[in-house]
């Protein structure tokens, strides 16, 4: 009530019994409006504190994209619709640079957080993709059944960059020089689908994950390279300090399906 205003009669009392009058009829139907706030705002919270509403931004690279992330945005959106996920599509680099400053709250990546972020982020192992050779569909080893890693020493490559995706084009060079030649790189791709193009257009041999035949690259065969090499590994990341219940269903929902 508002200060120094005297509240008016609300009710009327009669032989009948008592009726709101006008002035009570418009205080009954403010204080209803407010109780009704009160329990909308109750129900908010208690489903923000189970999770069931809330937002969630997530980064994710192309092979996420071609794999395990639709089913799982599937099964989330199926049990929590009124989550709303922002999607963003960054290379690993990209994605560990917006987590620590806050703008994304999990993301896919290859490889494990770099040593310096790994105090303020936790990593969950999802799956492990062998390396394959992309080769032009006029290359002459395009009818091999597989390529000998050393039958590339020499050959212009085209890699994951290092500086975007380190952990795909480390690993790369590493299998190059396992097999006893250092790697002419000819290109460094910032994404799969870049690479493959590179590849399309006679650039050179492309090396990347298994998880490019997913995408089909017309003009592109994909070969396997012996002998076979070290795995690149996918994870989910978020930061360690966050344990709200929408990234904790999230997380769990990926679990469950990538195992």
């Amino acid at each position: 009530m508002a200060r120094g205003c005297a509240l008016p009669e609300l009710f009327d009392r009669t032989g009948h019994g008592v009726r709101p009058t006008a002035a009570g009829q418009a205080f009954l139907l403010r204080a209803q409006q407010v109780l009704d706030h009160v329990d909308l705002a109750v129900r908010d919270a208690a489903d923000a504190g189970g999770g069931d509403t809330g937002s969630l931004a997530v980064g994710f690279l192309g092979t996420a994209l071609a794999a395990v992330l639709p089913e799982v945005l599937a099964a989330f959106r199926g049990r929590w619709p009124q989550v709303r996920l922002d999607l963003r599509e960054l290379p690993s680099a990209r994605q560990i640079e917006a987590l620590l400053d806050g703008s994304l709250d999990a993301g896919f990546i290859c490889g494990p957080a770099p040593g310096a972020a790994r105090r303020h982020l936790t990593t969950v192992p999802l799956a492990r993709e062998s390396l394959v050779a992309a080769v032009p569909a006029d290359h002459p080893l395009t009818g091999e059944p597989f390529i000998a890693l050393d039958a590339l020493a020499g050959q212009p490559l085209i890699l994951s960059s290092r500086q975007t995706e380190p952990a795909a084009g480390d690993t790369a060079v590493a299998a190059c020089r396992a097999a006893g030649f250092e790697p002419r790189v000819a290109h460094e791709a910032d994404g799969l689908h870049t690479l493959l193009g590179f590849v399309a257009c006679g650039r050179g041999v492309g090396i990347g994950p298994t998880g490019m035949r997913r995408f089909r690259h017309v003009g592109v065969t994909l070969l396997p390279l012996a002998p076979a090499t070290p795995g690149l590994e996918f994870h989910l990341v978020h930061r360690t300090a966050d344990s709200g219940t929408v990234l904790r269903n999230f997380r769990n929902t990926v679990q469950r399906l990538a195992r």
